[in-house]
């Protein structure tokens, strides 16, 4: 038997001794022997690494609270988790794709795109960091700490929105799409991004985390981040990238560029099929 198995044994019938000791009116001497089996798990290694008195404090990223017992209240705060899942979802499309700046039905917007989020986050940072904005007090179980204007989550889902539409309906790779099928899921997803940013900010005034005015806030300066970042790669960054995927640390990483072609579903379709 292993050492943590000989700690949870013990820890556990002293828990069990407890409970009893409710219902017999001996609580004192149960917590004594509960207390005692805590002492003498602190003589671990585990324990010597962390030390005595220790504060212990959460990871907040993915920390979001909602009422017990209230449904709409749960489903908005997974909607707060929308900024996370689109972070992981572009980290894997940039290890599995290689795409400097795709948009496709499936969005595949990449590199540019990514960095343009981390720009964005970077801009969040330093504005919260000026205006030092108290937090609401939503009467939290965990409290957190820092400013709170402008509302980061509201702020990262308008630049996503933005940034989804333009590139989906004025950006260099749409514009030779003539097909209607193609044209409606254009506005079909643009339409999707947007109600997902509504409903990110919405649960964030829901859920007590941010005013109405600290999320008006984030989505203006998220919009016109996202429009900034837009115009800036279409004019600065688009040319140029037919010449950063000859560069050698392009082809050794196989970094692509697939911005003139119209489909890339199809056209990795149509190619697979030839070489078959």
């Amino acid at each position: 038997m292993d050492s943590d198995a000989i700690l949870i044994i013990p820890a556990f019938q002293s828990i069990m001794e407890v409970n009893a000791a409710k219902h017999h009116g001996k609580f004192n001497m149960a917590e004594d022997t509960l207390r005692q089996s805590c002492q003498s798990g602190k003589d671990s290694y585990l324990f010597d690494l962390a030390g005595d008195n220790v504060k212990w404090k959460t990871i907040s990223l993915t920390h979001v609270e909602y009422p017990e017992g209230d449904i709409t209240g749960k489903i908005l705060a997974w909607c707060s988790l929308l900024p996370i899942f689109i972070v992981v979802g572009f980290i894997t499309l940039i290890i599995f794709r290689r795409e400097v700046h795709t948009v496709e039905r499936v969005l595949l917007l990449q590199m540019t795109f990514f960095g343009g989020i981390l720009m964005n986050e970077l801009v969040n940072m330093v504005v919260k960091h000026s205006l030092a904005y108290p937090r609401l007090c939503g009467g939290h179980v965990f409290a957190h700490s820092g400013s709170a204007m402008p509302s980061d989550h509201a702020q990262f889902m308008a630049f996503f929105a933005v940034y989804s539409v333009l590139l989906l309906h004025f950006s260099q790779a749409t514009t030779v799409w003539d097909d209607l099928i193609d044209n409606l899921w254009r506005h079909v997803l643009a339409v999707g991004v947007v109600l997902a940013a509504v409903a990110v900010g919405f649960s964030r005034i829901y859920l007590r985390y941010h005013t109405p005015q600290q999320v008006g806030y984030g989505f203006l300066l998220g919009c016109g981040l996202g429009i900034a970042w837009f115009l800036f790669t279409q004019t600065v960054l688009t040319p140029i990238f037919p010449t950063v995927t000859t560069w050698p640390i392009s082809e050794y990483l196989m970094i692509r560029d697939s911005t003139l072609i119209p489909s890339v579903m199809w056209f990795e379709y149509t190619q697979s099929r030839t070489e078959m």
